[in-house]
């Protein structure tokens, strides 16, 4: 009698595992997300089926964010896709969703801790400035040292293309192989025109796009003299060995430049700094010191009168300092 009742226990066990199973292998082959992906792949391919509303492109297209919720609501916002261009031109695998999280959350996480622990108002506003002002320093400074890098590259990659050209390949031939043997991040640029132009996209088009990806005016030399060429016609491997020998002749005369004008830049950097830094350790080392300056109307007046001739100050220097070549 024993045996049976527990005989019985045990098929019952097995049942009940055996329905969960069945039920969550249904809930996977009909509810999950993969499932849900290629039921739409299927109805769109099927000759039957209708698919989206909106065209089926073959080109990869960024979101904005991972949430559709935060991605309506970065839509509303006027030139949202000139910051999302900025991102792809940082060359970072950032989102403009994740750049407003980066830009937002530290803020806050830096006012809490100034809540719990007692910072001075001063040092916490400065603080606070600065966390918000982190990533957004990131993306420009990741931004300008790509287009740096681009910029010195793009001399090789005009004599990489000018060697192919008098070899006997096509130009577009030429932005493959450059985009195969090239380093980042002018490889990958040249190697998407090249995916664009196999994909169908006109030439003029492509080096249209590559020129709004990479704001430079030396690249966008480069395809001014490519595109009248194709126009009007002529030896474009000569084109480029002058083309690469002036941004050759540019950079060397702009590294000197940089050289003469460090100077300037060191001291403009360290007048700019200075009082901020002796503010914060001020207020540090004696809270009561600076007080006036952000209770009473008069220090009040005065602290705004500096950052007035601060910031005049600044832009005199930067002027003076930014020399183009």
């Amino acid at each position: 009698m024993n045996f049976v009742f527990y005989a019985f226990v045990i098929l019952v066990f097995f049942s009940i595992i055996l329905l969960i199973e069945a039920a969550y292998l249904w809930w996977q082959s009909k509810h999950s997300s993969e499932a849900k992906r290629v039921e739409s792949r299927i109805r769109t391919m099927s000759a039957g089926g209708h698919g989206n509303d909106n065209a089926v492109s073959i080109l990869k297209q960024r979101e904005l964010s991972t949430s559709p919720l935060l991605t309506r609501l970065l839509l509303w916002v006027p030139r949202i896709q000139t910051v999302d261009r900025w991102l792809v031109q940082s060359g970072l695998d950032w989102s403009v969703g994740k750049l407003v999280a980066y830009t937002v959350l530290p803020p806050l996480v830096v006012w809490l801790a100034g809540s719990v622990i007692y910072v001075p108002p001063l040092p916490l506003l400065a603080a606070i400035v600065i966390a918000g002002m982190f990533a957004p320093f990131k993306v420009n400074r990741s931004k300008k040292k790509r287009m740096k890098q681009i910029e010195e590259q793009l001399p090789e990659a005009a004599d990489m293309i000018g060697r192919s050209l008098r070899a006997g390949h096509s130009f577009s031939t030429a932005l493959g192989m450059v985009g195969d043997e090239m380093p980042e991040p002018i490889g990958s640029e040249f190697r998407t025109t090249f995916d664009q132009i196999n994909f169908g996209v006109s030439l003029n088009d492509a080096l249209g796009g590559l020129a709004n990806r990479i704001p430079i005016s030396d690249l966008r030399y480069f395809v001014i003299a490519v595109l009248i060429q194709r126009e009007s016609g002529g030896n474009l491997a000569e084109i480029l060995g002058n083309i690469s020998q002036i941004i050759r002749s540019r950079l060397a005369l702009l590294g000197k430049v940089r050289v003469l004008s460090s100077e300037g830049r060191l001291s403009a950097w360290v007048l700019g700094i200075l009082p901020f830094a002796v503010a914060f350790l001020i207020s540090i080392l004696n809270p009561g010191f600076l007080r006036v300056l952000y209770t009473d109307p008069t220090g009040i007046k005065m602290v705004g009168a500096a950052l007035v001739m601060m910031v005049f100050g600044v832009i005199w220097m930067r002027k003076i300092i930014r020399i183009h070549v």
